[in-house]
């Protein structure tokens, strides 16, 4: 979990879990916020009033979450192998971006606001585009809050825009929903293979997606390559298989696709500029 304060009255939150079992993520909200839930991989569960009530929050699916009248306290049951962005804004905050545009969205409309909301939509490709770009980015690059900062606004943007597809002019690759399910589908196919992953031709092959579309699509909608996007992924799995204590540094190596030791320190060490034993050691596991 990964809980970033954009500004006063407005957080963007991070839920991974990648677990075989279900965790449960606890927050207390203030009364006047709204919520924005959008689930990217797996699927996960709202518990309300004690357990009498429940609201499922799918695969490619958002829920918006507003109550006027009580407070809506966070309590989502997320599924293993699954990943969640929430955006949290106070009403007062969300009206004083679209100031000028309140007329043109019905949400605005003062006797709308005074009404209870809870509404699914699909995640539409161009809205996965920016969440993935919010779910990947790297920690601790500069120009980092103002990165995260202008995807949220983004997003919000592109939510009350439904009907506006006009970021897509930009790159008519992404014109193409089925282009953008094939780049999903190549990053699970080398995700579900990260110890052997196939080639980028024989990704493509499988996929149906010629070479340069694969390419310049997955950098789109990913934020980096194919094969960078399979090595932050790989590290990080091999950190939490470390932190779990359940395998030696060997043992790890080998299941992210290193034949051998030194391979793998090297290439942890590149990643988080520590070697595996030394994190361990830091984090006071006691190393096999």
């Amino acid at each position: 979990m990964e809980e970033i304060k954009i500004e006063h009255d407005f957080w963007v939150i991070r839920l991974e879990n990648e677990t075989n079992q279900t965790e449960i993520f606890t927050k207390k909200i203030p009364l006047g916020l709204i919520q924005f839930h959008y689930n990217l991989k797996g699927k996960s569960k709202f518990v309300f009033n004690d357990n009498s009530y429940f609201l499922n929050l799918l695969e490619e699916k958002s829920l918006l979450l507003y109550n006027p009248q009580k407070e809506l306290p966070m309590q989502l049951e997320i599924a293993p192998n699954s990943w969640v962005i929430s955006i949290l804004i106070s009403i007062k905050k969300l009206h004083a971006l679209f100031s000028n545009e309140t007329e043109n969205i019905p949400f605005f409309n003062e006797e709308f606001q005074q009404k209870k909301l809870y509404k699914e939509e699909d995640i539409r490709p161009v809205m996965s585009i920016v969440l993935n770009q919010l779910f990947h980015y790297k920690n601790n690059f500069s120009a980092q809050n103002l990165y995260l900062k202008a995807k949220a606004y983004e997003l919000l943007s592109l939510y009350f825009y439904q009907n506006e597809e006009t970021n897509l002019d930009k790159c008519p690759f992404l014109l193409d929903e089925e282009n953008v399910l094939k780049i999903k589908k190549a990053k699970e196919i080398v995700l579900q293979n990260m110890a052997e992953p196939p080639s980028l031709n024989e990704l493509s092959e499988m996929v149906g997606l010629n070479l340069k579309k694969l390419k310049s699509g997955f950098k789109q909608i990913y934020g980096s390559g194919v094969y960078q996007f399979l090595f932050d992924h790989k590290m990080e799995y091999a950190r939490k298989l470390l932190e779990n204590g359940s395998h030696n540094v060997n043992e790890v190596g080998l299941k992210v696709g290193y034949s051998t030791a030194s391979h793998f320190i090297a290439a942890f060490k590149k990643k988080f500029g520590i070697t595996p034993k030394k994190y361990l050691l830091s984090l006071h596991i006691k190393v096999n």
